[in-house]
């Protein structure tokens, strides 16, 4: 606790700022962070994306493309998963996005979409996609290569365009 309260020389005035109450989020418990409007869901004009970490950001701005269109499900914790919400809003959807800065080959997004496909798929109405990192063996330190390598918010607007329009 020492470290947390200590302050970089030259900046004592520098105020703490801690909420009163405590933020608890249950392991387990994904959130829907955006919905589609339920005219488009009746349509059949609806996509939910599944996703956590920066993958809600990019999709979050992704989305703004795609007015009532799209509703993003953020996981908040890849174990335990939130799989009875994943699959209630998979068959809602019936077209489905998976966004990671994972490598798309053998992740943990590539069995959530397997998972998807075999429970929910009288549901679907295209196939379910991933989005992720190229298969690469690391990040390069190259900004021109990184930006090549792992989604943006360019590459989720495209991705969804495209499951849309299947």
């Amino acid at each position: 606790k020492g470290l947390y309260w200590s302050k970089v020389k030259g900046t004592e005035a520098a105020k703490v700022v801690e909420p009163d109450e405590d933020y608890i989020l249950p392991f387990g418990k994904a959130n829907i962070v955006r919905e589609a409007d339920q005219s488009e869901i009746e349509k059949g004009n609806s996509l939910l994306i599944v996703t956590y970490g920066m993958g809600v950001h990019w999709s979050l701005n992704a989305a703004k493309n795609y007015q009532g269109q799209v509703e993003i499900l953020d996981l908040r914790t890849i174990y335990p998963v939130d799989e009875d919400l994943i699959m209630e809003r998979s068959k809602v959807h019936g077209r489905i996005l998976i966004v990671t800065e994972e490598p798309q080959f053998n992740g943990f997004s590539q069995r959530i979409a397997a998972r998807i496909s075999d429970q929910c798929f009288e549901y679907l109405d295209a196939p379910v996609k991933v989005l992720g990192a190229e298969n690469m063996p690391a990040i390069p330190l190259n900004e021109i290569l990184e930006k090549t390598m792992i989604p943006s918010i360019e590459k989720v607007s495209d991705a969804i365009g495209n499951c849309l329009n299947y």
